[in-house]
């Protein structure tokens, strides 16, 4: 079997409210794409159902699932667990389905540490202005207004990791990005090469720290 009838492993991280989530859903409609359901023990927004965007379990359930060694990877982010399960990933794979994550740089490199036989696309999602980053992040619900200050915070840190991705993609317009990020993931699965410009890259984090 070729690369190009297997699935792919197609992971989007950026830091929060860049849009990862929002790319993640879009790409997931597409015929051969599901996403990789994560377990959390953050408590649900207003907008999440269980079992569809999260898992949400206890911290002590969360650690049972570690222990147990459930998770392809796991990591701990403000004070809350969030986990990949390694059982739901692989047999989608082995169906030749595309497997989405939504996770952040300490979760990919977790993944790329398992050197998995299976192709591995990684992408880094940049917010177009520092400005439309935190408004995004304040629109949300009660409680992440309370942090979105610490998030920005964490946002510095989180953006110097770009350099560890296969692509990075400003999100200036959603549909854009989008078209940008599937025709990336096509290419790569017939291993043709995609290049970005990393000077440009570069100019963008300066203005966005």
């Amino acid at each position: 079997m070729s690369f190009a009838d297997e699935g792919s492993i197609v992971i989007l991280s950026s830091p929060s409210g860049a849009g990862k989530t929002t790319l993640v859903k879009k790409l997931s409609k597409l015929k051969n794409y599901t996403i990789s359901v994560s377990h959390t023990t953050r408590p649900p927004r207003t907008n999440e159902t269980n079992g569809k965007d999260y898992f949400f379990i206890s911290n002590k359930k969360f650690k049972y699932l570690i222990k147990k060694k459930k998770f392809l990877e796991h990591a701990k982010v403000f004070n809350n667990y969030y986990g990949s399960s390694k059982d739901f990933v692989i047999k989608n794979l082995k169906k030749e389905k595309n497997v989405l994550f939504d996770i952040d740089w300490q979760g990919t490199e977790k993944i790329k540490n398992q050197k998995l036989k299976f192709k591995l696309i990684t992408f880094f999602i940049l917010p177009p202005s520092r400005k439309i980053l935190f408004k995004r992040l304040s629109n949300r619900d009660m409680k992440d207004k309370l942090i979105a200050s610490q998030r920005m915070k964490q946002f510095d840190k989180d953006v110097l990791h770009w350099k560890n991705y296969d692509y990075v993609v400003i999100n200036r317009n959603l549909e854009k990005c989008y078209k940008k990020i599937l025709k990336i993931i096509n290419s790569k699965k017939y291993n043709l090469n995609i290049r970005y410009n990393k000077k440009t890259i570069k100019e963008h984090i300066k203005k966005l720290i």
